[in-house]
């Protein structure tokens, strides 16, 4: 059976690349590039070209993204590639449209500047890889990289580059700026690491109950989420009982537990954090 090629999934997914690709533009052109701050990865080589020989950073980062868009198509998967497209496109077109607005902030503190950019950054970031979108560059590398060298960790990777680029920075800015960079990195990381997480939080819940098949229907048919048998037994009663394991986005947990307390308000419940959860009705990996 042949999937289609636009869902509503992939639709909201590529949705959220162009937002998330315009918010990181928007941190770029109006925060970073203001302060003369750099970034991680394609876009701090865009930005060190941008400085030293006013050529837009936009067009630099389509250019270095062309050979890595190809070695994609040739060498990853087809979905990520397809998103990867998406992103690069929106990245780089907003680049270039909103450069000529970039001067209109008119802060004098570049400890605001590197703050403000990284928050926006890490924002729009964030919600291109909570959908499984990509920006193109770096994150092509990562995939080239890993596919090659399993071995090798994503934190690593970027950790070399963004020193690189500090380096860099460093060398041709001063150590002010450099240090600034750093500051705007790690506030992008940490949002961005926030923004994934919220958007993709999930709870595992247990319940114990004598109303175990009304429950469950319940939660099948309001709820749209599956619901699996555990059996166990009481270590002082010895009784035999069904335990209800189901997983459910935080969004729904007020729901159900409205729906356990309307069928059996002396039931026992056990709600835990599920930090990845892949499968029917929740995000797939790309």
């Amino acid at each position: 059976m042949k999937k289609k090629l636009l869902t509503k999934n992939n639709f909201i997914d590529l949705l959220f690349t162009l937002i998330g690709g315009i918010l990181c533009a928007l941190a770029v052109n109006m925060f970073l590039v203001n302060a003369k701050l750099l970034s991680g990865g394609i876009t701090g080589i865009a930005l060190i070209t941008q400085y030293l020989f006013k050529y837009p950073a936009g067009y630099t980062i389509l250019i270095l993204n062309i050979p890595l868009f190809i070695m994609s198509l040739i060498k990853l998967d087809r979905k990520f590639t397809i998103y990867s497209f998406v992103g690069i496109l929106t990245f780089t077109s907003a680049m270039i449209l909103t450069r000529p607005i970039s001067h209109i902030l008119n802060i004098n503190d570049p400890l605001l500047y590197c703050l403000y950019g990284g928050v926006i950054n890490g924002i729009g970031g964030g919600l291109v890889f909570a959908h499984n979108g990509s920006l193109g560059g770096f994150d092509i590398i990562v995939m080239l990289v890993k596919k090659k060298y399993s071995h090798f960790k994503v934190g690593q990777i970027s950790f070399t580059m963004n020193l690189v680029m500090v380096c860099i920075g460093a060398f041709f800015f001063g150590l002010p700026s450099a240090l600034y960079t750093l500051i705007a990195m790690y506030t992008g990381a940490f949002v961005l690491d926030r923004v994934v997480k919220g958007l993709n939080q999930s709870k595992a819940i247990f319940i114990i109950t004598d109303e175990e098949e009304m429950i469950a229907d319940a939660i099948m048919a309001r709820l749209g989420r599956g619901v699996t048998y555990l059996y166990g037994e009481g270590a002082y009663t010895k009784q035999q009982k069904k335990v209800l394991y189901c997983i459910v986005p935080l969004t729904q947990l007020p729901e159900l537990k409205s729906i356990v307390a309307d069928a059996d308000d002396k039931a026992f419940i056990s709600i835990s954090d599920a930090s990845e959860v892949q499968g029917k009705g929740f995000k797939a990996s790309l």
